[in-house]
C-alpha cells in the first residue's frame, strides 16, 4: 500500500514539471525549480504596450496539503521477570565438646633465710679547684660594596594594519501576490420552542375525622377495712355498802369483741368515648404548564476573499570591507643599575678566664650488715582442666532462589506522519491582450489566434 502511493505522487509530480506550474496553498511558494524559459520574456515589450483589454484564462495548478496519517508500529520491549529455582547447598558449622585432662601445675613459694655479711661501702666527696684558660670569641661585622649590572626591559608598542576583506549583505524584498481563500461568516439565529414543565399547587379540604378520647371520673366508696378486737365493759350498778353506810357504784364486767372496720377509697379512671372532628388538611395537586424558551442557532456562510499574501526575497549583495587590524611589536632595551652587595668580615679576640673544675674523691669504710635472702621451693600438684575441642558438622540446607529472565514482548504504538497529498485547482490568470488589424493573429502575447492555429 505504501509503495503505490509513493507512485502516485511521483506521477503527480510529473505532471506538475510537465505544465511548468508550481504553485502552493496559502501563500507557501516555490519558484526554485522554474526552468532559465519560463522566466525568459516571451513577446515584444513595445508590440505589448499597446493592449485593447485584460482577458482571463484558466490556469490548472497543484497544490499540496498536508494530511496527517496514523500507521502501527510493532515495538519489542525487553521485560525481565524474576521466577524461584530451590536448590541445596552445604552448611559447615562449628561445634564444640568438653573434653577433661590432667595437668601438673607447679607451686611456686618463697622462703627467706639470714646472711651476715661484711661490705665496704664507698664515700664520694666533691671538691673543686681554680683553672685558669684562654678563650678565642669570634666577631662579625656586616659590610656592603657597590656592584654594577646591566638588565634588559622589554618595550611594547601596537601598530595597526589595514585588511581588506569581503562581506555578503543580505538584502530583504518583500513582493506580494493575490490569493483567493474561503472564509467562514457566523450568522445567528434565536428560535423559539413549546416546552411542558409540571408545578405542584396545594388545595385545602375539610373532612370528619373519628377520634376516641374520654374523661377521668373520680369515685368514692366504701371498702371494709380489718378486723379490730375492742374491750367492751358491761355498765355498773349502784348497791348500798352497809360498812360504808352508803351507795357504792360497782363496775360491770369486762370482755372482748371483734369488730368489722371500713375504710373509704377515692379513685381516677379512665372512661373512653368517641368523637367526630372537622379536620383541614392541604394536597398538592400536578398541574403542567406550557412557555416558549428560546435557543439560538449558528450557521456558518461561505465567503471568497481575495487577499495579498506577502512573500520574501533574499539576496546578497558583496562588499569590500577595510579594517584595522592591531598587533604587537617587542623591543629591548639595555640598562645599567648599581646596587649594594652585603657581606660578612669576621674578626677574633683573645680572652682569659677563671672557672672552678669539680673532682670527686672516694674513700671507703666496711660494715657488716644481715640481709634475707630469698630462695624458691617448687612442688608440683595435680590439676583436672576442661577444654572445648571444635569439631565441624555438615548438613544441607534447601532455598530458593529468585533467577531473572529477560523476554520480548511486543506491543502496538500509532505514529503519527504527515504527508503531502497533491490536488487540482483552477485560478483565473490576466493577460495583457494587444489591438492587431489582423483578426488571424494571437489576441494575447504568446497565446495561438482562434484561426485554428
Amino acid at each position: 500500500m505504501r509503495h503505490a502511493f509513493w507512485i502516485v505522487v511521483a506521477s503527480m509530480l510529473a505532471l506538475a514539471s510537465d505544465a511548468r506550474v508550481e504553485a502552493s496553498y496559502c501563500g507557501a511558494a516555490s519558484y526554485k525549480c522554474c526552468s532559465s524559459e519560463a522566466c525568459a520574456p516571451c513577446g515584444d515589450y513595445c508590440a505589448a504596450k499597446s493592449c485593447c483589454g485584460t482577458r482571463y484564462k484558466k490556469v490548472r495548478e497543484t497544490v499540496y496539503e498536508q494530511k496527517v496519517v496514523n500507521r502501527c508500529r510493532t515495538v519489542y520491549d525487553q521485560v525481565t521477570e524474576q521466577y524461584p529455582v530451590t536448590c541445596t547447598r552445604n552448611v559447615h558449622e562449628t561445634c564444640y565438646r568438653d573434653e577433661c585432662y590432667t595437668v601438673c601445675k607447679p607451686v611456686y613459694q618463697t622462703c627467706y633465710r639470714d646472711v651476715s655479711c661484711t661490705v665496704k661501702k664507698p664515700c664520694f666527696q666533691t671538691c673543686y679547684k681554680d683553672v685558669c684558660c684562654t678563650i678565642r670569641k669570634p666577631c662579625y661585622q656586616t659590610c656592603y660594596r657597590d656592584v654594577c649590572c646591566t638588565i634588559r626591559k622589554p618595550c611594547y608598542q601596537t601598530c595597526y594594519r589595514d585588511v581588506c576583506c569581503t562581506v555578503c549583505k543580505p538584502v530583504c524584498e518583500t513582493k506580494y501576490r493575490e490569493v483567493c481563500c474561503t472564509t467562514y461568516r457566523t450568522e445567528t439565529q434565536t428560535c423559539y420552542r413549546d416546552v411542558c414543565y409540571t408545578v405542584c399547587k396545594p388545595v385545602c379540604e375539610t373532612k370528619e375525622v373519628t377520634v376516641c378520647t374520654g374523661d377521668w371520673v373520680t369515685e368514692t366508696k366504701q371498702v371494709p377495712g380489718p378486723i379490730v378486737k375492742k374491750c367492751i365493759s358491761d355498765p355498773g350498778t349502784w348497791g348500798w355498802n352497809p360498812l360504808s353506810n352508803s351507795c357504792e357504784y360497782k363496775q360491770g364486767c369486762c370482755h372482748t369483741a371483734c369488730e368489722q372496720t371500713c375504710r373509704t377509697v377515692t379513685c381516677r379512671r379512665w372512661v373512653p368515648r368517641t368523637e367526630t372532628r372537622q379536620v383541614t388538611c392541604t394536597r398538592m395537586e400536578q398541574e403542567v404548564r406550557h412557555c416558549q424558551q428560546p435557543y439560538t442557532v449558528c450557521r456558518k456562510i461561505p465567503e471568497t476573499v481575495v487577499k495579498q499574501v506577502p512573500y520574501t526575497c533574499v539576496r546578497y549583495e558583496r562588499h569590500t570591507v577595510t579594517k584595522q587590524v592591531p598587533y604587537t611589536t617587542c623591543s629591548w632595551t639595555c640598562e645599567t643599575i648599581t646596587k649594594k652587595v652585603p657581606y660578612t668580615t669576621c674578626s677574633w679576640t683573645c680572652e682569659t678566664i677563671t672557672k672552678k673544675v669539680p673532682y670527686t674523691t672516694c674513700s671507703w669504710t666496711c660494715e657488716t650488715i644481715t640481709k634475707k635472702v630469698p630462695y624458691v621451693t617448687c612442688t608440683m600438684t595435680q590439676e583436672v582442666r576442661t577444654r572445648k575441642v571444635p569439631y565441624t558438622t555438615c548438613r544441607q540446607v534447601c532455598e530458593t532462589k529468585m533467577v531473572c529472565k529477560t523476554k520480548c514482548v511486543p506491543r502496538q504504538i500509532v505514529e503519527s506522519e504527515v504527508v503531502c497529498v497533491p490536488r487540482k485547482i483552477c485560478r483565473k490568470v490576466p493577460v495583457q491582450t494587444a489591438c492587431s488589424s489582423d483578426p488571424c493573429q494571437g489576441g494575447a502575447i504568446g497565446v495561438p489566434g482562434q484561426c485554428g492555429h
